[in-house]
């Protein structure tokens, strides 16, 4: 169930391009939202995480970004200005490598599969996130949680006597980001759920004991969800 990165060649391909590498402390952010968008990344060591800071102070996390995987590829497809739309903050010490669009852009034009492999890592990064949204309007606060945890039992769940481990440490802040509610609300959801036995908390690692009541309290079908797109990163 573990989260699979992009692929290895197209991953070698781009990190063939002329580019610098970037190091990030925790905390740090690689970009702010609103910024000029002029660089592509491949993160190479860490993770960071993808929030939206409302301007109601609350804190929205979109996804997290681990070893061979993208992220600025969305403004890389606008037209106008273009800025980054989220914040790219550290979660641990990172490795990034930095491409600028004008030297990645004449490589795409050049180069057929790379720009289809391009188009389709953009595609699937927008269709997660519309499905992410989707969940919030149609599920609400709960659901969005619910559902939340499938993604991170896609992305990094390993299979275990006990149920699925989450193995990736999160507060439950950052739960509650994933979640788009208040910590004080997920603290509430979560001991529901341990309550009924559905998911256990260890040290900051989840374990989906239940699956399947996970995905019945969302009134879904298991065959209907689609890990590639059901996934945090």
């Amino acid at each position: 169930m573990h989260g699979d990165s992009m692929e290895q060649e197209l991953i070698n391909q781009l990190l063939a391009l002329p580019g610098e590498t970037i190091h990030l402390e925790k905390g740090e952010f690689l970009f702010h939202e609103g910024d000029i968008a002029d660089h592509f990344f491949i993160v190479r060591e860490g993770r960071l995480s993808i929030k939206k800071f409302e301007a109601s102070g609350h804190i929205f996390a979109h996804r997290l970004v681990g070893p061979n995987n993208v992220l600025g590829e969305i403004p890389l497809y606008e037209t106008n200005t273009r800025t980054y739309v989220f914040n790219a903050i550290a979660r641990e010490k990172c490795s990034v490598y930095s491409i600028r669009y004008d030297v990645l852009e004449p490589a795409i034009a050049k180069d057929h599969s790379l720009a289809i492999a391009m188009m389709k890592i953009y595609t699937l990064h927008m269709r997660r996130q519309q499905a992410k949204y989707r969940d919030l309007l149609l599920y609400g606060k709960k659901g969005a949680f619910y559902s939340t945890l499938l993604r991170l039992a896609n992305s990094y769940g390993i299979q275990r006597d006990d149920g699925i481990y989450i193995d990736i440490a999160l507060t439950n802040q950052e739960l509650a980001e994933f979640a788009a509610t208040s910590r004080e609300s997920l603290n509430r959801m979560l001991s529901e759920l341990r309550k009924l036995g559905y998911v256990a908390y260890y040290k900051h690692h989840l374990v989906i004991c239940d699956l399947d009541a996970l995905i019945g309290l969302l009134d879904l079908d298991s065959d209907t969800i689609d890990p590639n797109i059901s996934n945090i990163e």
